[in-house]
């Protein structure tokens, strides 16, 4: 005899109490009635469903503080598109606090009838924002990686997103079969004129629209954390007036590219300044900051999602 899983019950249970908490607007006393358990339990089971994603909190009202921000923005840097999104306070995860946000700039696009080349980079951001939108019929568009997707040890990389995203939506997708840095600038050649890849990058650089996260060129570089980069590299790249990178390809304060054999190993497109189409940077938190304000100097993101605090540093400090 097959029993019940017992994870599945406690997981449609939470969903449950869930809903009830920020859908129905019952109190947790209410929820323990209703379910027949202690106010403790429906408590944890509430808090399960939150922190498993069976339930996506949405802020609906539009908070003054970050519209100006928004507005001041769109205006020193020239955006095409800004959001700022309420900060969580100190020692929460900013991508948690723009992921919402995120996923709601993506739903515009999926809801547009006609077909959309989307393009995406890689990334905590992107993933987070890839966890928040709802599973939809959007199979009309088709979902690009910008970059490669293969690690140093030939796994998969951690924080692509596409295959997520695209599961979601229903829709074609066309990874980059790379490495996310070659060996070798021959390597990189060769792989870059094989005919599969050749697809897949004229698809990625006719995007009508791109989403990408930002990394830093700091100590704690998510280059150097995720092992593309060491730290001798870094310390190269940083002496160079390395200032933040996008899809791997590493910049200076200026958003200008740098000029270095480390850049010429990355397989993928390079996201180019001054596009018209939307190019739109997900990212947030303090060590962003010099990053993010460098790619709209540079002109290469015309858009951006970011939190309060983010959006406040970058304005303080431009």
């Amino acid at each position: 005899m097959n029993r019940p899983d017992p994870d599945i019950s406690l997981q449609d249970e939470a969903a449950r109490a869930g809903w009830l908490y920020y859908v129905g607007g019952m109190t947790q006393d209410q929820i323990a009635a209703e379910l027949g358990t202690s106010r403790q339990r429906a408590q944890r089971l509430v808090s399960r469903a939150i922190s498993e994603g069976l339930i996506h909190v949405r802020l609906n009202h539009h908070i003054a503080s970050c519209l100006a921000l928004e507005s001041d923005l769109t205006r020193r840097f020239g955006l095409t598109r800004c959001r700022v999104a309420p900060g969580l306070g100190l020692g929460a995860d900013p991508s948690r606090a723009i992921a919402p946000t995120a996923a709601t700039e993506l739903e515009r696009y999926l809801r547009m009838p006609d077909s959309k080349v989307i393009a995406f980079g890689t990334g905590r951001a992107l993933r987070a924002m890839a966890e928040q939108f709802a599973p939809t019929d959007a199979r009309q568009h088709r979902i690009v990686s910008l970059l490669g997707n293969i690690a140093p040890d030939g796994s998969a990389t951690l924080y692509d997103v596409i295959s997520r995203i695209a599961e979601k939506l229903k829709a074609p997708y066309y990874p980059m079969p790379v490495p996310v840095i070659c060996d070798t600038a021959e390597e990189r050649e060769f792989f870059m004129h094989l005919r599969p890849v050749q697809a897949v990058y004229n698809l990625a650089r006719r995007a009508d629209v791109t989403f990408v996260g930002v990394g830093q060129m700091s100590a704690d570089a998510p280059l150097v954390v995720d092992g593309f980069v060491t730290p001798e590299v870094l310390a190269e790249l940083q002496a160079a007036g390395a200032a933040g990178e996008i899809g791997s390809w590493v910049y200076d304060e200026q958003g200008r590219y740098i000029d270095s054999p480390r850049n010429a190993l990355v397989g993928g497109v390079r996201v180019e300044p001054g596009q018209s189409q939307p190019v739109i940077a997900i990212a947030a938190g303090p060590s962003k900051v010099r990053a993010i304000r460098a790619a709209m100097i540079g002109r290469i993101v015309n858009g951006l999602v970011t939190d309060e605090a983010t959006a406040e540093a970058i304005l303080s400090d431009a």
